[in-house]
């Protein structure tokens, strides 16, 4: 599950609005593989991480139950290239929630605007029922390994916990539970 194009969370306030962050490397393959000698990290992929910051904001409205999937890009402007050794800090607002979701964004390298963004989410109906995008384990270790629930808070300050029915699952597959105070 190494799909995702975020590091790790640093604000998830639920239902209002998240902050994420991407440390961009020489390393990985797509920064070099886009214009080789001439290295940047490509704007799909920053508009992804955009995206996952987002559609996880959105999901958790459902403890992560809803299945949401990016269904447009309704605006995006960029202000110049990521290259390696930027730190992006992507920041998703939910804008509506009627029908889907609406997220608007920015990311940022350090104080200088680098992209502004509009996004529609979907939420797949029972056409998909049964169709699990990921197995709850290794999605709930993924949002561990992303600080979510490190991180995550209720409007009121309460803290997100993790799901039963993640934990059930994690359980269920012998996975330890040791991280759970720390992630």
């Amino acid at each position: 599950m190494r799909w995702f194009w975020i590091d790790r969370f640093e604000e998830f306030v639920c239902g209002q609005h998240a902050v994420a962050v991407k440390c961009i490397s020489l390393s990985e393959k797509p920064v070099d593989d886009y214009s080789p000698g001439s290295p940047y990290y490509p704007a799909s992929l920053i508009v992804e991480g955009m995206a996952q910051t987002g559609g996880l904001l959105i999901q958790q409205q459902s403890d992560f139950v809803s299945r949401v999937v990016l269904a447009k890009v309704t605006r995006s402007k960029f202000h110049f290239q990521a290259v390696p050794g930027d730190k992006l800090t992507f920041r998703a607002d939910i804008e509506n929630m009627s029908g889907g979701g609406i997220a608007t964004g920015t990311v940022h390298v350090e104080d200088r605007l680098l992209c502004e963004a509009s996004l529609t989410f979907a939420f797949l109906d029972d056409r998909f029922k049964g169709v699990e995008l990921f197995e709850p384990d290794r999605f709930c270790r993924m949002l561990r390994c992303l600080k979510l629930f490190q991180v995550g808070v209720y409007p009121d300050g309460t803290p997100v916990e993790v799901p039963q029915y993640m934990l059930d699952a994690e359980q269920a597959n012998g996975i330890s539970q040791n991280l759970t105070a720390d992630t």
